[in-house]
This record gives C-alpha cells, structure tokens and sequence, in this order.
C-alpha cells in the first residue's frame, strides 16, 4: 500500500480494476482543543468522481460563482449571493448527488464519548450523560464539565500529568453533590470510581510520550469511517487524501490495521496536493459546507431548506450526540420524508469512533 505524497494525482498508484479511489478532505480540524476551538463540529468529506470529470465540474462552479480568486473554498458558495450555486451543488441534478458522502463529528459529544471509553469501557454511557447532563446541570456546569473532560483527555499540557486529572475529578464530585440522585449522577457516579485508569493514562503520557493515535482527534477514526462506507458491499477501495501533518506514515498504517481488523476493505491511503486534484478540491467544497450547514443546526439557526440538501450525503455512522440537531441532518429524515425524532434521543443513528 503506496504512502507517497505526490504532485498531480494522475501518476501515482493507479487504480486497478477491482478497486475503487476516493477522494477526502476535512474541515473543522481544531487539533485537541474540541471544547474552545473556533467550530464545533468536523466534518470528513468524500467524493468518488473520475480526475476528469471533477476537473470540470470545479471549472463549472467557477463559472457560475464569476469570481477572480484562484482558489475556491466553501465560504465561496455560502454567500447568500451564490445561494443558487450552492443549492445546485448538492441537489440531485448536482455533480456530487449519489457521488459523495461526508461523517459529521459533534465536537461536544466526541469528548463526553471518548471519556466514557476511556474511564468506563462503555461509550453508551456517553449516551445517556450527554442527553441528562444539559438538562439537569447549568449551562456554566455543564461547560465546565465539557472543558474538565477536554483537559484530561488532551496530550499537550502545561500542568503537568496531575493537575488534569485533580480537575476533573474535583468537577465530578461537585456535581455529584449538587445533583445526587439524578439520571446524570449515575453516570457520574461511575466515573468517579474511575480515577486509577485516568492517572494511568496521563502517565502514560508523561512517561512514554504522545500517543500515536490522539484520543480527541477525529480525522483518524474518521478516515476508517469513509473506507468502510465506500467499501461496502465487499468492493475494495483507495482512498487520496489531502495532506495532513497528522497523516503521517505510522499513523496511515494504523488506518490501514485498524479498518483490516475491522473488516473494512481499505485497499490503500494516499496523499495528494489539493491544488493539483479536482476531486480534493470538490471534497473540501463539500466539508466546509456540510460543517457550516450542520453547526447551524446545532446552534439552533439551521437552513432547513439546506439541511435537506445535505441529508442524502449524511449517514448513520456520525458521532453526533444532539437529537434535535440530527433529526434534522440523518439521512432517516429524507427516508420517512421527515424529521423523526426518537425516544432513545442520539443514541438512534449514532455510533462511536472507531
């Protein structure tokens, strides 16, 4: 499996008959910093189109946006003025309809989700924490919680490895003693007991260095996501991606291991120059405007005229927490012909990183 980075795609691991290339990008990368960054949701976005055709679709969005930037970014086709240009891209007579596909991350939700992992071996509890936790705290309590998680989880910290942890857990039996009693301390009840396996993995940290695999990154698990989608079915698939520092060559091999175990047919990564491959490019359009659309929603602006057009490139696989929110963005919306929401609140249709 090539790990090359290349100039134009065209040279470079040539697909073979039997397997299919896709190409990725993301948008929404705020390394570990998921509780204070600058977006609130990542977004991995994939297109399967010749290196042709995409060329000329890129040549068409130009043309209808009628801009003299050399380089088109999704902010492009947010403005209200290519409002058209953007309902075309993503309608059915578009070119990514039944060509693309993009995993939506709930940055809150990633965190309370690899916590729960980390301290319980259990994401459901991620769960029931995230549906219980802003109804019976304060919004201030739950931020703090959020942000105590964050810290605890990151690999980079100037406190050392026990000031993280004292945090958190000094976060935890506060709100266990404010709010005993209730759906949320259940759950908190069980991370308390849990401050061995936090200790252990900060010392970790502290002892052997980073990990190679950073529990708050989503671009990794991610990547996994994508190949299985595309692989479903048995038919295997490459994937080129758009350079990334954390794609490096340890850490695609780790890709490749991981969606192996998991079944998933990932024939090859490798990674492109997005000014030289039209289809990264279409990729990126489509993770920037798939994040936008989508932390709308979150925030409770959303475009529901939008969020239509984007739940044919949705799935369930998403790590997304919110149920309003992915009521409105699951592809099981388009499905009944509206949003449903369900009981269960974001356990339905959502599922934890790989």
């Amino acid at each position: 499996m090539g790990h090359k980075i290349g100039g134009r795609g065209v040279t470079w691991d040539r697909v073979n008959g039997t397997s299919l290339e896709v190409a990725c990008d993301e948008s929404g990368s705020d390394g570990e910093n998921l509780t204070g960054g600058n977006t609130d949701v990542f977004a991995h976005a994939s297109v399967r189109l010749t290196e042709e055709c995409a060329a000329a679709q890129v040549r068409e969005i130009r043309g209808r946006i009628r801009s003299p930037a050399e380089q088109y970014k999704a902010n492009h086709l947010l403005r209200e003025k290519h409002r058209t240009v953007l309902e075309w891209l993503l309608s059915e007579s578009g070119p990514l309809f039944g060509h693309a596909h993009v995993h939506l991350v709930e940055k809150t939700f990633y965190v309370v989700d690899r916590t729960a992992d980390l301290l319980l071996g259990d994401p459901g509890a991620a769960g029931a924490l995230f549906r219980a936790g802003p109804r019976t705290f304060t919004e201030e309590e739950w931020r703090e919680f959020l942000t105590a998680a964050n810290r605890l989880l990151r690999v980079r910290s100037a406190e050392g490895p026990e000031e993280p942890v004292a945090g958190f857990f000094r976060t935890v039996d506060g709100l266990l003693r404010a709010y005993s009693g209730t759906p949320a301390a259940d759950v908190l009840a069980r991370l308390a007991t849990e401050r061995p396996r936090a200790v252990a993995y900060r010392d970790g940290i502290d002892s052997a260095g980073p990990p190679l695999v950073p529990l708050l990154n989503p671009l990794l698990p991610s990547v996994v996501r994508t190949a299985a989608h595309w692989s479903r079915g048995g038919r295997p698939v490459r994937l080129a991606h758009d350079r990334q520092n954390m794609l490096t060559p340890e850490r695609i091999a780790w890709i490749e291991r991981t969606a192996r175990r998991q079944g998933v047919g990932l024939a090859g990564l490798r990674l492109v120059v997005s000014r030289y491959d039209a289809r990264v490019q279409l990729a990126d359009f489509l993770a920037g405007i798939a994040r936008s659309i989508a932390s709308d929603e979150l925030n409770g602006r959303g475009d529901p005229a939008l969020a239509a057009l984007l739940r044919p490139y949705t799935g369930a696989s998403a790590v997304w927490g919110d149920a309003r929110s992915w009521a409105r963005l699951s592809p099981a919306a388009m499905e009944s012909g509206h949003p449903a929401m369900d009981s269960a609140g974001p356990a339905t249709g959502v599922n934890s990183p790989a």
